[in-house]
């Protein structure tokens, strides 16, 4: 049975201060400094930036996990597939449910986050996602380590 989790913006709360803080400045440029130019266009950059993060096409996005394999899906279209075997390796973080699928190419890879990980998306239910792919991927491929950002500057 195929099951989907959907991107998510990690940095709400970022996006929402910008627009908080942008639409504030905005209102007090034209309430109290008769609209000058340089505070409003600042506020005006901040709901924009706020917005533009928080309406990015990347939230259409969702892995979609079965029996062959991962699949990553855009709206329109599937970006990519990997079946379970062509996984090249798993690199798993088991403390912070983080973990790297390498399809043997940055555009067939996937990097599910888990606490702390540097991503600038989360995955609804992570958890999960990490549980079924560990589950479907040869143990012989997956190679477990104490943090991700460890594992990345002892290869270097």
């Amino acid at each position: 049975m195929a099951r989907s989790f959907r991107f998510q913006p990690r940095y709400r709360g970022i996006a929402l201060t910008a627009i908080g803080v942008g639409g504030g400045l905005g209102v007090v440029a034209v309430a109290t400094l008769g609209a000058a130019l340089l505070p409003l266009a600042t506020g005006a950059v901040g709901v924009v930036l706020g917005a533009g993060y928080l309406l990015s096409p990347s939230w259409k996005l969702a892995v979609v996990v079965d029996d062959d394999g991962l699949e990553v899906r855009g709206p329109r279209r599937p970006r990519f597939r990997i079946a379970w075997g062509d996984v090249v390796r798993v690199i798993a973080a088991p403390s912070s449910q983080t973990c790297f699928v390498d399809g043997g190419a940055p555009e067939r890879s996937l990097l599910v986050p888990g606490v702390g990980a540097p991503a600038p998306y989360d995955l609804e239910d992570k958890r999960a996602l990490y549980d079924a792919i560990l589950a479907h991927v040869d143990p012989a491929k997956v190679e477990r380590v104490a943090s991700l950002e460890a594992a990345r500057k002892a290869k270097a």
